[in-house]
């Protein structure tokens, strides 16, 4: 059979690896492909066209092929649009990073997803860092709800009763959501739940998820944090750790 050869597919770097001397294995986010692994044959060499391009955070157009599970990089063309975050915004999108490798099943296509990404990384790389956490929440919940790990944000998982827009409801990891109890320590009242799944039901651009976020940050940062650990299988994800030690300084 033909090796099948794919051209000007958009595509962000998530992660790299050694793979010789010369070379490199790449995790690439591709919207029309997902998640995927490629050989950059001599991508470390100083003379390489590689060396400067394949940088995370960078929109490209790729030319692949193969039918491997890692296939060859052929040609890489930065986009342009946007320099490299810098300080938080580059730390925050190292852990969008770290999200995407660890949830994204390979070779599972999400363009939604994808077009929510790159409006993230291109916020992060804006003068606007009040915009930030905002993004950050925004595409959590995107990608939690396109991979299916998101109840359906109208109702008590339990019981499949409609929220009351102004009793308060936890998002926990293996119950979904459930009326808030005294102990817990953040929530948002069922208003704000069918906001956000509004939003995310709505063909409208991300940023209408974004704007949906945008009144109960602290509280949805805790409800998410809780369930992307637990579907992480971690405590805390390294790009975390290194926030709140960098923090500690």
């Amino acid at each position: 059979m033909p090796i099948k050869r794919i051209t000007d597919e958009p595509a962000f770097v998530l992660h790299r690896y050694d793979w010789s001397e010369s070379s490199l294995i790449l995790e690439v986010f591709t919207r029309g492909f997902g998640r995927i692994a490629l050989i950059a044959r001599g991508a470390k060499k100083p003379s390489s066209s590689f060396r400067p391009i394949l940088l995370p955070m960078q929109p490209l157009h790729l030319a692949f092929g193969g039918d491997a599970e890692i296939r060859n990089l052929k040609s890489a063309e930065w986009q342009g649009g946007h320099v490299m975050p810098t300080g938080d915004a580059l730390l925050s999108g190292y852990y969008l990073n770290e999200l995407l490798m660890r949830l994204l099943a390979r070779d599972d296509a999400h363009p939604a997803l994808f077009d929510a990404y790159a409006a993230t990384v291109q916020l992060l790389a804006s003068p606007h860092p009040s915009m930030l956490e905002v993004a950050l929440r925004a595409f959590e919940l995107r990608l939690l709800r396109d991979i299916g790990l998101l109840p359906d944000l109208n109702l008590q998982t339990a019981t499949l009763m409609t929220l009351e827009p102004d009793t308060a409801y936890v998002l926990l990891p293996e119950a979904g959501l459930r009326e808030a109890h005294d102990d817990d320590r953040a929530s948002l009242n069922g208003a704000q739940w069918q906001a956000l799944q509004a939003a995310l039901d709505s063909t409208a651009p991300f940023t209408e998820t974004m704007q949906a976020c945008v009144n109960c940050l602290p509280e949805l940062k805790n409800q998410l944090r809780g369930l992307l650990h637990h579907h992480c299988d971690v405590k805390v994800l390294k790009t975390r750790q290194m926030m709140m030690d960098l923090q500690a300084l």
